[in-house]
């Protein structure tokens, strides 16, 4: 009934209220936009408050004079709709365009209202084209469409255009709950939430699924028979697998995707579902970004829960997996199998099953000359069961331990790892490090999840670590620095690769040199301040200064010519040279 009604386009009424105040009309207005966003129902309130004899300070009708009772009841002589998709024909332009030269009885302007403009035919608009180019000064034309592409450039250049936007899932939803709170119905804020995102946007969208909720659960709407009504996934099933995957719980997963299937949800909502979840996830990490989530205040600090104990590299590797099996997931044979791989491919990014071992294996012993640590639930580094004491051993190294003499300079000596490129620096080289991930030690029986164990690290006061100066040797670096490697390489292969290739050296008694490639790897922080952890709780010392230098590869060899091929077969067959001097052979063979 009037602007200040129309909902998430604030932008367009408040320009379109100041050109009536102004005065500024323009001849003809291009309202476009997705479906369900407010064009109709702004043209019919511009048109509506332009002919209004009495309007408001604020410019809205008034709603009593003869020109607003007459558009109220629908015998207004001044306002002309007409629906282009059905009425498309040079017939019913010309018939609009001889009903132009009447001027209004009642009011200042006629205004036409054509929608769905796009579906005019080319020679409907030639022939509306002069008309609006030069119409008769009482006569205003509103164009609505959703294809504004499809619009000739002529028509285009003499409207003055409004682009409407989608509105917002907030804005929608608090429409809804106002709606609600006048018809008397009790709606519970999730389910106007569900609503307003199963609209995407569109207005008139979630106006008639708010009808069809009222119809099907009377005057009290709850989330429950929203999300059986419009068959949507409830998003508590992707929080329970995110938790699964993060401790590593596959029998549980398996048993919730057999659960959702059984309720007759065709596996490909679900990944498209998952995705948005770790989508989610990935954006509250950042408190810049929570702003883009579209979800009621409660299901926020959800959100905020759980992506505390998400690491990024976890989720970022999840949504490539997710996107992966999403778009593979037509081509697959058996979809089912083909969604619980992928599930079980993130679920392995937090485990580490393949470099970790079983919870059965022998515990892991400290370095020589070291005395036994006491392993208690709270200890960043392992996790056990109960009130037990530990005894922690370094493993058997998982790259050559020959060490080199210290010699100045970066060291060239290579190890048998695979030659993997430098991970991608981090885009916050500055993050606090209490927020990285952890190594776990062989042979605890936890099933916490890496960030759990992260956290835990973060409550180690500063006083506690400076009390670690236990001298180590070459030897205990060059395991422990083995150690890391191998378990790192389920959470982040490149950096685990970085660090494989060359070997660390002990200077002095606290400075680690270890080789690196280039010196991006210093932006990594998620993996510098696991590995200073793990280096702290396998070495007993605290005081240790890692440097990183940048390792000059060798100058490679050029290719050899044939002649110097050929002598070089001379000196190890010398009889192919009397072979070339028998067959008088000439040239570099």
């Amino acid at each position: 009934m009037t602007f200040d009604t129309v909902v998430g386009q604030g932008s367009i009424t408040s320009t379109l209220k100041n050109a009536i105040r102004n005065n500024t009309l323009a001849q003809a207005f291009l309202f476009c936009g997705p479906r369900g966003v407010g064009k109709t129902t702004c043209a019919r309130i511009m048109a509506k408050t332009i002919n209004c004899l009495n309007p408001t300070e604020n410019m809205e009708a008034c709603n009593e004079c003869e020109s607003c009772r007459a558009f109220n009841n629908n015998a207004s002589f001044n306002i002309y709709e007409l629906d282009a998709a059905s009425n498309n024909s040079v017939e019913d332009i010309r018939s609009l365009v001889d009903q132009v030269r009447i001027p209004p009885q009642i009011g200042q302007y006629k205004v036409y209202i054509i929608d769905e403009v796009h579906m005019l035919s080319a020679a409907a608009f030639n022939a509306f084209l002069k008309t609006l180019e030069e119409p008769p000064a009482y006569a205003k034309f509103i164009l609505a469409t959703t294809e504004k592409h499809k619009i000739i450039p002529t028509i285009l250049s003499r409207c003055q255009i409004f682009d409407f936007k989608r509105i917002t899932v907030d804005d929608i939803a608090k429409h809804l709950a106002f709606i609600a709170q006048s018809e008397g119905v009790t709606a519970e804020p999730e389910a106007l939430n569900i609503i307003a995102q199963k609209a995407d946007g569109a207005l008139r969208d979630a106006l008639s699924i708010f009808d069809q909720m009222v119809s099907f659960s009377g005057k009290t709407i709850t989330y429950k028979d929203v999300i059986e009504n419009l068959n949507v996934l409830d998003y508590d099933y992707y929080f329970q697998i995110v938790d699964h995957i993060l401790r590593g719980e596959t029998s549980n997963i398996l048993l919730i995707l057999n659960d959702i299937i059984g309720k007759g949800f065709e596996p490909q909502h679900f990944v498209s579902g998952m995705g948005n979840h770790l989508r989610s996830l990935m954006v509250c990490k950042d408190p810049a970004t929570v702003q883009l989530l579209e979800v009621s205040d409660q299901l926020r600090q959800r959100y905020l829960a759980q992506s505390q104990a998400c690491p990024m590299p976890f989720l970022i590797r999840a949504l490539e997996i997710n996107n992966k099996c999403d778009i593979d997931y037509r081509a697959a044979n058996n979809k089912r199998l083909h969604l619980e791989i992928a599930l079980l491919k993130m679920c392995a990014l937090c485990s580490q099953a393949l470099n970790m071992p079983t919870a059965q294996s022998q515990p892991m012993q400290m370095p020589q000359n070291r005395p036994a640590q006491t392993v208690n639930p709270t200890t960043p580094s392992g996790v056990s069961t109960g009130s037990t004491t530990a005894t922690a051993k370094v493993p058997e190294p998982a790259v050559a331990t020959k060490v080199p003499e210290p010699v100045e300079g970066p060291t060239s000596t290579t190890t048998t790892q695979p030659n993997a490129p430098i991970s991608t620096p981090s885009t916050n080289p500055g993050a606090a490090t209490s927020t990285q991930p952890t190594i776990r030690p062989r042979g605890t029986t936890s099933s916490m999840s890496i960030n759990k164990a992260m956290q835990q690290a973060s409550q180690k006061t500063a006083d506690e670590e400076e009390t670690w100066n236990t001298p180590f040797t070459q030897d205990q670096l060059v395991e422990s620095w083995a150690d890391f490697v191998n378990r790192y390489k389920a959470i982040s292969p490149n950096f685990a690769a970085a660090l494989g290739r060359y070997q660390p050296r002990l200077i002095g008694s606290s400075e680690i040199h270890f080789g690196v490639d280039n010196l991006l790897f210093e932006y990594d922080t998620d993996g510098i301040s696991a590995l200073k952890h793990h280096l702290r709780q396998s070495l007993h010392n605290s005081q240790f200064v890692l440097k990183p230098e940048v390792v000059e590869r060798p100058a490679e060899l050029e290719a050899y010519t044939d002649k110097e091929k050929f002598e070089k077969m001379v000196e190890e067959r010398p009889f192919l040279r009397t072979l070339q001097t028998e067959l008088k052979l000439e040239g570099d063979l």
